[in-house]
């Protein structure tokens, strides 16, 4: 290609109102979100440590199930433009990628504050009221509900 053609590469363009800068890859921008979804999602959890009692603990931790994905879904819509998959397949694949680094970050997180194994499983056990399963489902599903509700 010659060098004043006007076949370059879109991404290095302002073709058509494309931003001049190179494009983050699709996973950097999925890492970025998932990274503030966990900083609100840990936010909430010290908050929720900070203000209420250990009497309470049980509900109040199925309740942030709740609020978390109210949290997740907000960010998402928030972001959908920027974070922004392609197709189906590629939002149920970041969907899957933010289910994955969440549960590795629940497991590290609880052995790094002195959890059990049998403390961290509580809250993936649905029989005894662990809603983490329901909120994992959600986060999984939110980039593909944001983008097949932002699409009409």
């Amino acid at each position: 290609m010659a060098a004043g053609s006007a076949a370059a590469p879109r991404a290095l363009t302002a073709a058509r109102g494309q931003e001049t800068a190179v494009p983050l890859p699709a996973v950097a921008r999925a890492v970025l979100v998932w990274l503030l979804l966990m900083l609100a999602e840990s936010a909430q959890g010290a908050l929720r440590r900070a203000l209420l009692g250990p009497e309470v603990e049980r509900f109040v931790r199925q309740f942030s199930v709740l609020t978390g994905v109210l949290v997740i879904f907000a960010i998402t819509w928030l972001l959908r433009r920027w974070l922004r998959p392609p197709s189906v397949a590629a939002a149920l694949g970041v969907g899957a990628l933010w289910v994955a680094m969440t549960v590795v970050f629940e497991v590290a997180l609880g052995r790094m504050l002195g959890l059990g194994w049998r403390d961290i499983a509580a809250d993936y056990n649905l029989a005894r009221g662990g809603l983490m399963p329901l909120g994992l489902l959600a986060m999984g599903l939110t980039p593909w509900a944001v983008s097949a509700l932002s699409a009409r």
